[in-house]
């Protein structure tokens, strides 16, 4: 399922990206196709966009 690239910002906090990054790969057989690969390079951008801002707003 392609994401559409998200404002500046993440809305899903990190754990739900991290939880669909285990489904993405669990669903892959470990194996990702071009097209997962795409998908799983934006969620994990946005995954890291997502930690930076939690870590700012705990400080």
């Amino acid at each position: 399922m392609p994401l559409t690239p998200q404002a500046h910002g993440s809305v899903r906090s990190s754990a739900e990206l991290n939880e669909r990054i285990r489904g993405l790969w669990l669903r892959a057989g470990g194996r990702l196709s071009v097209e997962q690969r795409r998908e799983y390079e934006q969620l994990v951008t946005e995954w890291a966009e997502a930690v930076r801002t939690e870590i700012v707003q705990a400080a």
